[in-house]
């Protein structure tokens, strides 16, 4: 079809400048009107004839204009009809579901970073997770990796605090949680010395000594796990490098020129048995609830710099009930159960609309509508 596209187009122009033997009709009026023009009876300029062969004229130079843009433009329609992609939007409806969505509807692509409580939990998703694939049929898959799902705010002067400073205790709240969540030293059953050494004071009543000791011996009243994430590398390995991240940071002006912090956070890890051969994989959700301060040391005796923790929640789905050894325990269907089985309502643990509760560690280990 291109090709007779180009002849014909190719053709009208020869037909139109080509020129053609006259009829003898023709020829006898020219003659009748060249004789007629000797002897003085026709006007001047009747040859000019300015509307006829001006209008032919331009119908020619037409003519050759629209051949000239109808190459280019059949072909750029072909192009595009080969590949709808191309256009800017979706303007045939070929969009296949993979760009970014804001809501908590069914997706591909990444979510956008949390800048305010959502509404509802997540759709189902599809799939079925393997060692390649950890967080396939889990809404996790659309959550950032590590580190970057913990976005902070803009920094802004906030009560004795400089912007500078404020921005200093919002570092400090990403060096807590990605050392007591996502550091793969930790995860393996290593002491969270950032968040011991740099990041929480010294001057907060028993507080860094509390979570050694509870490190060193866990117990059911001294869980580490309240704080820290960590499993046992006897019973289970990580799948990959990423933990799935989503949450949000958010301050406001406290008390006495304080910067209080809020921070509420989801941690999704992958995790197979640790016999090497085993391709089982299972996933635990750990969701944090912390409350944070930075209070003015003219009016506070604290360490300059360092965060107290006024307030910390946990919620934990896929792991052993009442077992408080220091360590998460997923449920692996190649091993038998470990702990007492839940008694607690069925939760959606990635329905991040929902409230975890109050600070009390003695709440129902609850069965979880999905992994």
């Amino acid at each position: 079809m291109w090709e007779r596209f180009v002849q014909d187009s190719e053709r009208d122009i020869r037909t139109s400048q080509a020129p053609k033997e006259p009829s003898a009709r023709a020829r006898m009026v020219t003659e009748r009107l060249r004789q007629q023009e000797a002897r003085g009876e026709l006007p001047q300029g009747w040859r000019t004839d300015p509307v006829g062969q001006g209008a032919s004229g331009r119908q020619a130079r037409r003519r050759k204009m629209w051949t000239i843009i109808g190459i280019p433009l059949a072909l750029a329609v072909a192009v595009v009809a080969m590949k709808p992609s191309l256009l800017p939007g979706d303007l045939f409806g070929t969009d296949s579901g993979t760009g970014t969505s804001t809501g908590t509807g069914v997706g591909t692509g990444p979510l956008p970073a949390e800048t305010a409580p959502e509404t509802a939990a997540p759709a189902s998703a599809p799939g079925t997770p393997t060692l390649d694939e950890p967080f396939a049929g889990s809404p996790a898959a659309r959550y950032a990796d590590g580190a970057a799902g913990i976005v902070l705010p803009e920094a802004k002067a906030v009560g004795a605090f400089s912007k500078a400073q404020v921005a200093q205790a919002l570092e400090q709240t990403r060096a807590l949680l990605v050392d007591a969540n996502l550091d793969r030293g930790t995860l393996l059953g290593a002491t969270p010395e950032t968040v011991l050494d740099k990041v929480l004071d010294p001057k907060q009543p028993e507080l860094v000594d509390d979570l050694r000791s509870r490190l060193r011996k866990p117990g059911k009243d001294d869980d580490p796990l309240r704080l820290f994430s960590r499993f046992d590398a006897n019973e289970v390995r990580l799948v990959g490098d990423v933990v799935k991240t989503r949450g949000r940071t958010t301050f406001e002006a406290g008390a006495d020129g304080a910067v209080d912090i809020h921070v509420d956070y989801t941690f999704v890890y992958a995790l197979a048995p640790a016999d090497p051969d085993s391709t089982e994989v299972a996933r635990t959700i750990v969701r944090r609830v912390i409350d944070l301060q930075m209070a003015d040391p003219a009016k506070v005796q604290v360490t300059p710099g360092r965060l107290a923790i006024i307030r910390y929640d946990d919620d934990v789905a896929n792991s052993a009930c009442e077992v408080y050894d220091g360590f998460l325990h997923p449920r692996l269907s190649s091993a038998d159960p470990t702990g007492a089985p839940p008694s607690g309502p069925t939760v959606d643990p990635y329905d991040r609309s929902r409230d975890i509760g109050d600070d009390s560690e003695n709440q129902q280990c609850g069965t979880v509508s999905r992994t």
